[in-house]
């Protein structure tokens, strides 16, 4: 929008060039504001004058983007920017934009879990506040989450003629005859293997391939992935609406628990080391609460209904 207003100058443009050159997903999501630019016709010939004539698109864009114009190229720029949020910010913002999660093929709400099976008699099980889209095929058989988290125990049916593909937004994964759970975060994924193996496929890191087996655990960025740890069985509780706890950190629990609950709940970083274990029910947050307010030396103090804290109990 700054260098559409007119008042763009060289060092605007030069630092759209280092900003661009700062890392790969920069350039990617330029080249993408200046595809959808271009993919609009009539607003380009608007805002550049058919300056552009003759340029390639992306090159027509760039230029109708950086030029300094008239006050009919500075009226544009609300329509612009219309334009960019909704067919390119998606691409941007990923699974932040909510439409993306509302219009998906199947989803839960806060606090909500659902099974659910599919064509070839694969097992998808949906954990709180999660979106996935469903794309079958003669060729594959893929599963996109866009938010949340997955448990997937696939069927065995079309195995060698159709590929099994969970997509998240970091990479793909294929199991190869498995139970395992997928949970997308902010910056990168986590995949927990129970049964069977299933390989990683980073997008931005074709020559990485592990396969990950029974029993451990893998995080995974566009570009990398962790070491693996270890997992048990507690940690597929969720999908029997619990939480098992055995010497867990409070701070984690209360970050598990939250997302469960509207509003936020939170962990006085004081107490946050503490201790503590057994099976809590996920269906009543309050409940479990109120559990922690009576077995330990905490108690939960609400500043509104949908703003509570874990705190050190007074004396």
């Amino acid at each position: 929008m700054e260098l559409q207003s007119g008042d763009n100058t060289r060092a605007q443009q030069l630092a759209l060039a280092r900003w661009c050159a700062e890392h790969p997903d920069h350039e990617r999501a330029w080249q993408h504001i200046c595809s959808v630019s271009s993919r609009f016709r009539g607003l380009a010939e608007a805002t550049t004058g058919n300056a552009g004539a003759g340029v390639s698109g992306t090159a027509a864009a760039r230029a109708a983007l950086t030029r300094p114009g008239s006050a009919k190229r500075r009226a544009s720029v609300k329509v612009l920017a219309t334009l960019l949020f909704a067919g390119g910010a998606t691409w941007i913002a990923g699974e932040h934009v909510p439409w993306r999660a509302w219009s998906a093929d199947a989803r839960t709400a806060l606090g909500e879990r659902r099974t659910m099976t599919l064509a070839d008699g694969t097992r998808l099980t949906l954990n709180t506040d999660s979106a996935v889209d469903i794309r079958f095929s003669n060729s594959e058989r893929r599963v996109g989450l866009i938010k949340g988290e997955i448990m997937i125990v696939t069927g065995h049916s079309d195995r060698e003629r159709r590929p099994f593909i969970v997509e998240t937004a970091q990479g793909s994964l294929q199991p190869l005859g498995t139970r395992f759970a997928v949970r997308q975060q902010s910056a990168l994924c986590r995949l927990d293997v129970f049964e069977g193996a299933v390989r990683i496929s980073p997008f931005d890191a074709p020559g990485l391939a592990p396969v990950v087996h029974a029993g451990q655990r893998a995080r995974f960025t566009r570009d990398d992935v962790s070491a693996l740890e270890p997992i048990s069985e507690n940690d597929a509780a969720w999908t029997d609406g619990l939480i098992v706890a055995s010497g867990m950190r409070l701070g984690d629990f209360v970050n598990e628990l939250d997302r469960y609950r509207a509003g936020h709940l939170g962990c006085d970083p004081s107490i946050a080391g503490l201790r503590l274990s057994g099976t809590y029910p996920l269906a009543d947050t309050d409940r479990v609460l109120d559990t922690l307010a009576r077995t330990m030396p905490v108690e939960v103090v609400f500043f509104t209904r949908y703003w509570a804290t874990v705190r050190a109990a007074r004396a």
